[in-house]
């Protein structure tokens, strides 16, 4: 299992947690995290944050993206996270959004158009990228979240898939399909399924309790031989868990998360633990 951990806010120090993690173990990670967000000072330092990828990547580091997306409405960028991250689109906005040519289509594509831009940059240098969009679809916290169904959340993520590969000609992208760890995830991974061509990695977000050896037979059976992960975590999982769930394929601890929810002994024996992968493991790219 590849250690991960995600770096949030500010893009103006994009390796701040990634540098606790050497504080408190002496290692790195092996997955590098971070996020396009969505406020201006951060939208402003998106450029930072990419390059902090590239740097990861030259020393070896699989590097992992997401993008905390303010909602295509209301001119779109920049927004805040009560009134843009966690609003709720209409039933008729949302129509408009996935239907081509609309002026809320035309608002998502100009916003993807641009992220697509960093992520051209990344291409250009061989930085391969695990990305991550529309996290935790399963959720309706986020705007874009708990709409299952053919023409809900997993129709925004083709939508990006088909932006990104067939537009932008973007090759450098390894796709990971992401639900959070709710009660319903049984059926959640039938109604927000975007198809097995759209995805390359299943990954599984732990913020509901222990980590569920039942959820995890769900995850291996959709994957059907894919790779599957823990897509963000605050509690990190211990050795049973690894004893139990031998499959995950990395971990990316959230940010101060890692340091409110666990010991800085239990970081550490993570971190020592001879199925977890640090960067210093790690055999590089070229």
């Amino acid at each position: 299992m590849l250690s991960g951990q995600h770096n949030r806010e500010p893009n103006a120090d994009p390796d701040k947690w990634t540098q606790w993690i050497h504080a408190q173990t002496g290692k790195y990670p092996a997955l590098w995290s971070a996020d396009f967000l969505f406020q201006e000072d951060n939208i402003d330092h998106r450029w930072t944050m990419i390059q902090e990828a590239e740097k990861q990547w030259n020393n070896g580091a699989m590097i992992s993206l997401l993008w905390h997306s303010c909602p295509p409405i209301n001119g779109g960028e920049p927004c805040s996270w009560q009134d843009g991250i966690l609003s709720r689109l209409t039933d008729q906005e949302w129509s408009d959004l996935i239907t081509d040519g609309t002026p809320i289509n035309s608002i998502w594509k100009s916003m993807v158009d641009e992220v697509a831009g960093y992520l051209q940059y990344l291409d250009e240098r061989g930085v391969e990228v695990l990305w991550r969009p529309y996290h935790e679809m399963n959720q309706d916290n986020f705007w874009w979240g708990g709409r299952g169904g053919p023409d809900g959340t997993s129709q925004l993520f083709r939508m990006m898939y088909d932006r990104f590969t067939k537009h932008h000609g973007l090759s450098n992208l390894i796709w990971v399909w992401d639900l959070q760890d709710f009660s319903s995830l049984q059926q959640d991974l039938i109604d927000y399924n975007p198809g097995s061509s759209y995805w390359d990695v299943l990954a599984l977000d732990n913020y509901s309790g222990p980590y569920s050896k039942s959820f995890y037979d769900m995850i291996v059976s959709m994957a059907r031989g894919k790779p599957i992960a823990i897509g963000e975590c605050a509690k990190l999982p211990v050795a049973r868990d690894l004893d139990d769930q031998p499959l995950w394929s990395f971990f990316m601890a959230w940010s101060e998360l890692v340091m409110s929810t666990n010991t800085i002994s239990e970081v550490q024996e993570l971190y020592t633990d001879a199925r977890v992968i640090t960067l210093d493991e790690m055999p590089g790219w070229q």
